[in-house]
């Protein structure tokens, strides 16, 4: 199968390498607007590289789309329309409307559509995802240092939906009430959040999501009926006072589970293990608490992606 990446950032370069290394895959193209990435790209895999995405269309089986979070709509649209299978980095798209009409598109296509939360895999080998209790509280954080990554969306978008979908597949209520607040002091959109999210079921989930913070953090924590899981992901620590049996922590290689997950899920029809409907949804809250969060525009500052 001809496969392609669309964006050589951070994350584009490393599907790349994971297209590169599986078998009865071919890695055939990427795409980026910066010469040097392409030229780093062509070095690195010996492969075709464009400017322009829309060159590939129609060339590849499947592709990656590792670009900006706003482009993901237009790109994943003409690729599926084209004939591929998309496995998408998150967000889905920016917009609910622009979500709904991938999901159909990629169902009239029969045309695979799966979008890139790799911490799915994580969680998937400790079991906490099996649990047939939903926890009462869980609480998450992410923090890190301001790198200019992602800054075409807020901190919710860029880093918070990641903990998004998590606690969607912890807590099966829907949303009842989201409260926020969130600063900004290097993007045109909130660089720091903390929000508050109330489910029908009476459980509640507090988020912190910052890029412009000094200290790396990420972990979390899901209070249930019979105790307490508290999860640093930095550290890998783990403190378990349920009675609930987890299994060890390991951080491997989501990226290259997710990639050959998705090629498997083209190959032989395997389930996604993350089907476009949560990632849907996952997007939908994110963007409620963008809205509850408003953050004042600060003026002078204005951020263009580069595949307009």
């Amino acid at each position: 199968m001809r496969a392609a990446v669309i964006g050589q950032g951070a994350f584009g370069r490393h599907h790349a390498s994971k297209y590169s290394r599986l078998p009865g895959v071919a890695l055939t193209a990427v795409a980026d607007p910066c010469a040097d990435a392409r030229q780093a790209s062509m070095s690195a895999h010996g492969v075709t590289a464009v400017a322009d995405w829309q060159e590939l269309l129609g060339k590849v089986d499947l592709v990656s789309v590792c670009s900006p979070a706003v482009t993901h709509a237009a790109i994943v649209r003409g690729f599926l329309e084209a004939g591929a299978h998309v496995l998408v980095e998150k967000p889905i798209a920016t917009d609910l409307k622009e979500a709904d009409a991938l999901i159909s598109l990629a169902e009239r296509k029969n045309r695979v559509l799966t979008v890139g939360h790799q911490e799915r895999y994580v969680f998937a080998r400790t079991g906490l995802l099996d649990f047939p209790d939903a926890p009462m509280e869980v609480e998450c954080w992410r923090t890190g240092p301001w790198t200019g990554r992602g800054a075409d969306v807020s901190a919710v978008l860029d880093l918070m939906i990641h903990d998004l979908d998590l606690v969607h597949r912890l807590i099966p209520g829907d949303v009842a009430d989201v409260h926020a607040k969130g600063r900004r002091t290097q993007a045109a959109h909130a660089d720091e959040v903390s929000a508050c999210v109330s489910f029908d079921n009476e459980a509640r989930a507090r988020f912190t999501a910052s890029r412009i913070s000094p200290t790396r953090r990420r972990g979390m924590r899901a209070v249930y009926a019979d105790g307490v899981i508290e999860i640093d992901f930095v550290t890998r620590e783990v403190k378990n006072t349920t009675g609930k049996k987890l299994n060890p922590l390991e951080i491997n290689d989501p990226l290259g589970e997710s990639v050959a997950a998705f090629v498997d899920a083209v190959r032989l029809g395997k389930p996604a293990l993350v089907r476009p409907e949560e990632a849907r949804r996952a997007l939908e809250t994110a963007l409620l608490i963008d809205e509850a969060a408003a953050p004042a525009t600060r003026s002078g500052i204005q951020q263009q992606a580069q595949y307009a």
